[in-house]
């Protein structure tokens, strides 16, 4: 159906991001970014990151922060919450590293880092002391490791810039670090987020760990120890088909136990961040016209990486079907969250018309970005200017943030603040208004990374999206439905739910009418001519059936805009890449709702 245009002062009324005083028991939509590395990850420090955990929550607050050169940066759109993301693999060697009075820093090792200046030594140092032994089975700290207190001291950095940053009600400064686990090239990092401020003195890092099984069991004695902590996997598209397998570490089948675990401390799945989106791939989804966004094809020159379905989150969620069917538990049951990766220290910088980079070094300057690329990773033009994350929560507060992730009432935007909404219910209304659809949808229905209730009937499915303030109109809104059915197969249909302008359904293909494009390509610019500020509907499902398990998501998409290559290319005064999409449509994933039959 053609969506429905609402004025945003009635939207403003009971949904609008907001610090408030009182908890909004509708919940607001918080804005962040769960994935960001700083002078304290090795692989940002050897790449000229000089901004620390601190800096960079400021930064994510809207204040100014100065770096070592002089250089001011500033952001003009604070975020509501972050997550320093530094990766535990060599934090202590970085604690070493930066601060003069730390074990270890007059190691002659950790002198020639400090003062590399050429990239090409930067790029042979960091392969000699760290890919070699990240990427094997049994990693092992570096010879300039000054031992597990250097490890303890640099997670307290972490740990007291996060809370002398948090502001409950105005800012949540998430404590998190990254579990790095390479084996293989198989890349199974996780995102490790706490609750609160009861953390271990300790963490955990890929070269204490080895295998995600075992990781999920220290979680599990942090649980029980008062510590709360969920993990978000991400990058499936280069963990070699092991993101989401059909076996454990230890070669035996998967098993309930297994399913369990998983699912209990993995509630989330990062779909996109700068090395590309791993929500699906245009080879393995022909049907699915918006299936090549951001597919970063080259990750596979590296690592002997090749793509197939298993590398994707829509393939996990198809296979996370199959074992809820054979085992009665859902291993792979995954909302979606995003984040940008970025290895500068600057939190939620995945804005096209921005975007200068995400790693330092690497990708720093437009020649680099054109011609080269992410040493081992990804080619320069592949790269991708990450996510943001979003969440439904009550307050913006550590806790408020952390349950809205739990319980998967979340969502992942490609770079705008756009909002997304899904409830999932039997007889929901056809909305028009949205707090109506809220309110309706709490009391009759599940929001986004809920559970259908037990039904005969077909659910009704009610959706809103609203356009970023500052960014594009809107095009569409679809629903992702997966499902398998009683002979054991895995079934897919892309529904256009919702639309802007009077467009219709092609009789003879069966798409609907492309929204248009009004990006002009030699001065990157585009108007909102077309599309629409906001999009209400519903729809209903005529194929439902109880007896099979089923998800259900949402994803919006903009009007087409420029990417970053074509903003870089008039700037610069360039031709356009060949090959290179000139323009992209930025885009919104919301959590699937799920159906377990008898469950």
């Amino acid at each position: 159906m053609s969506g429905r245009m609402i004025a945003a002062a009635v939207y403003a009324a009971g949904l609008a991001v907001s610090a408030q005083a009182e908890p909004n028991p509708l919940r607001d939509a918080f804005f962040g970014d769960t994935h960001v590395h700083t002078s304290y990850s090795l692989d940002a420090y050897i790449a000229g990151t000089r901004l620390d955990p601190a800096m960079a929550l400021e930064h994510a607050q809207g204040n100014p922060v100065e770096l070592p050169d002089g250089t001011v940066l500033q952001s003009d759109r604070p975020l509501d919450f972050v997550v320093i993301a530094d990766h535990a693999e060599y934090i202590g060697e970085m604690y070493s590293a930066i601060n003069p009075d730390a074990p270890g820093h007059d190691n002659p090792d950790l002198e020639n880092l400090r003062n590399l200046t050429d990239l090409h030594e930067k790029q042979q140092w960091f392969l000699n002391y760290v890919v070699a032994s990240n990427r094997s089975l049994t990693p092992q700290h570096p010879n300039f490791w000054a031992g597990p207190q250097t490890t303890r001291s640099a997670w307290q950095v972490n740990v007291d810039a996060a809370n002398a940053a948090n502001k409950p009600g105005e800012f949540s400064a998430m404590i998190g670090y990254e579990w790095s686990s390479a084996r293989g090239g198989s890349n199974l990092h996780r995102i490790m987020v706490f609750r609160n401020e009861n953390v271990p003195d300790q963490i955990v890092s890929y070269i204490d760990i080895n295998e995600e099984e075992r990781l999920w069991e220290w979680m599990q004695r942090q649980d029980e120890a008062g510590n709360k902590v969920l993990a978000i996997p991400h990058n499936s598209n280069a963990s070699k088909g092991r993101m989401f397998p059909d076996s454990d570490n230890f070669g035996a089948p998967l098993d309930v136990d297994y399913a369990r675990i998983r699912a209990q401390y993995e509630p989330l799945f990062e779909m996109v961040q700068a090395k590309g989106s791993s929500e699906v791939h245009r080879n393995f989804w022909p049907n699915d016209e918006f299936a090549g966004f951001e597919n970063a094809d080259s990750i596979q020159n590296f690592s002997d990486r090749t793509y197939s379905q298993r590398d994707f989150y829509r393939g996990g969620l198809a296979a996370g079907l199959k074992h809820q069917q054979q085992l009665g538990v859902n291993p792979f049951a995954y909302g979606v969250i995003g984040g940008t990766d970025t290895h500068n220290g600057i939190p939620g910088e995945g804005v096209e018309a921005e975007f200068t980079g995400s790693h330092g070094d690497e990708d720093g300057t437009v020649e680099r970005r054109r011609d080269a690329g992410i040493m081992g990773w990804i080619a320069g033009p592949d790269i991708s200017a990450g996510s943001i994350a979003a969440v439904w929560a009550v307050e913006n507060t550590r806790e408020a943030i952390f349950d809205a992730m739990m319980r998967k009432e979340t969502f992942a935007t490609s770079g705008p603040r756009m909002k997304l909404r899904m409830f999932g219910g039997v007889g929901l209304s056809d909305p028009s208004d949205p707090v109506a659809m809220v309110q309706e949808g709490y009391v009759l229905g599940t929001h986004m990374g809920g559970d259908l209730a037990n039904a005969a009937a077909a659910p009704t499915f009610t959706l809103y999206a609203e356009k970023d303030p500052e960014g594009a109109n809107l095009d569409r809104i679809q629903i992702i439905k997966g499902w398998v059915d009683k002979n054991g197969d895995l079934n897919e249909r892309i529904i256009d739910a919702v639309w802007s302008g009077d467009r219709q359904v092609s009789v003879a293909t069966g798409k609907l009418e492309p929204v248009g494009n009004t990006v002009n390509l030699e001065t990157a610019e585009y108007t909102n001519d077309i599309g629409a500020p906001i999009l209400m509907g519903s729809w209903t499902d005529p194929q439902f059936n109880p007896l099979e398990g089923a998800f259900y998501y949402a994803r919006v998409l903009e009007i087409p805009t420029p990417r970053w290559t074509t903003y870089d290319a008039v700037r610069a005064g360039l031709p356009l890449l060949d090959g290179v999409p000139a323009t992209i449509q930025e885009r919104a994933w919301g959590s699937p709702i799920f159906h377990r039959p008898g469950g």
